[in-house]
């Protein structure tokens, strides 16, 4: 029996509806935005509120994201990606992003980004060790990267894993500047990496916060960013040391990925990552914003004092990008 023909014009407005629905529905997928690192969770709700633009997590560390980028080369998935500074000279390297400039371009700092806009620094971190003081057991803090060495933390250590992903890299260049090495000569890494083994450190590929909250990591190789919310927000008894020997701070930036499927929904995260709003939200997740004037005093003053950073440094990010596959190659031959 033929339908009635209300029923018909029903139906066909529903589909409409749908259809539209479907249309207004925007997504942008990014690679290697977790949840749980740098407060990504705060930062892709306030997207999807402001922007309309939902943004699925992501855990992929740099490395994984890079290696998935070229193999897509051909197809692209991925709208935009966040990176370590290194992989994402790399990825430019290898083609995989293209150039955009966001909204607050002339606010990024000379040497922070591509002149061409093919990345951006977001924010930065300064590497050291975030301490579940707790899960010392009455141990003392370690204060340097000799510390770790001894024989009393044995099983409390973690890094991530050096040969992919970008903390697990800028731990390997903090300790081989502080121990004499140069982005030309890794031996002094090699060789302390080797002694830590001994220690038998637990080197996971993604990134490990919780696993300091929960005591199964007492001590890791991590951002400033990371120990203050865990201490802040969190309220958990972790510190952060940065060793006496010194370390690196370094930027993470964004990009756009080269044939981008969605790449209007792509530029307006980016743009909103380095707006005001996103800026603030940074800042209050405890990483020190590209656009200075956006970190607020009464957070600021939660960092350890400038005095303490005065030990931190910065390198040359495009030699240290250069340098990155033979250390890897090197540590995975060597070491691991």
């Amino acid at each position: 029996m033929p339908l009635p023909l209300h029923r018909i014009a029903r139906a066909a407005l529903l589909a409409l509806g749908l259809a539209a629905g479907s249309a207004m529905a925007q997504t942008a997928i990014c690679y290697n935005c977790p949840t749980e690192w740098a407060d990504w969770g705060t930062q892709l709700r306030a997207i999807k509120a402001k922007t309309g633009i939902t943004v699925p997590p992501d855990n992929k560390n740099s490395g994984q994201s890079l290696a998935q980028l070229v193999a897509e080369k051909a197809s692209p998935v991925a709208d935009v990606t966040y990176l370590g500074v290194t992989f994402a000279i790399q990825a430019q390297k290898d083609g995989v992003v293209q150039a955009y400039k966001p909204a607050a371009w002339k606010d990024i700092p000379d040497g922070l980004k591509d002149p061409a806009g093919q990345w951006f620094t977001i924010h930065s971190g300064t590497l050291g060790f975030m301490v579940n003081v707790d899960a010392l057991r009455g141990k003392p803090v370690p204060k340097s990267w000799a510390d770790l060495l001894k024989p009393e933390y044995k099983g409390l250590i973690g890094y991530l894993d050096p040969a992919s992903a970008f903390v697990g890299y800028v731990g390997a260049v903090a300790i081989n500047e502080a121990r004499g090495g140069s982005l030309d000569n890794f031996a002094p890494a090699m060789d302390y990496f080797k002694a830590l083994q001994k220690n038998e450190p637990i080197v996971p590929k993604q990134t490990s916060y919780a696993r300091v909250l929960s005591g199964e990591i007492a001590i890791l190789l991590d951002y400033d960013f990371n120990a203050y919310r865990a201490k802040y927000k969190d309220k958990a008894n972790v510190a952060f040391v940065i060793p006496s020997e010194g370390t690196v701070v370094v930027p993470y930036v964004m990009s756009l990925v080269a044939n981008a499927p969605h790449a209007a929904e792509g530029k307006k995260v980016l743009d909103f990552v380095l707006s005001d709003e996103g800026q603030a939200l940074w800042a209050k997740a405890y990483l020190r914003p590209v656009r200075a004037g956006a970190m607020p005093k009464e957070v600021e003053a939660q960092f350890l004092p400038a005095a303490e950073y005065a030990r931190a440094k910065s390198v040359d990010y495009g030699r240290m990008a250069q340098a990155q596959r033979a250390f890897s190659d090197r540590y995975l031959k060597e070491v691991r």
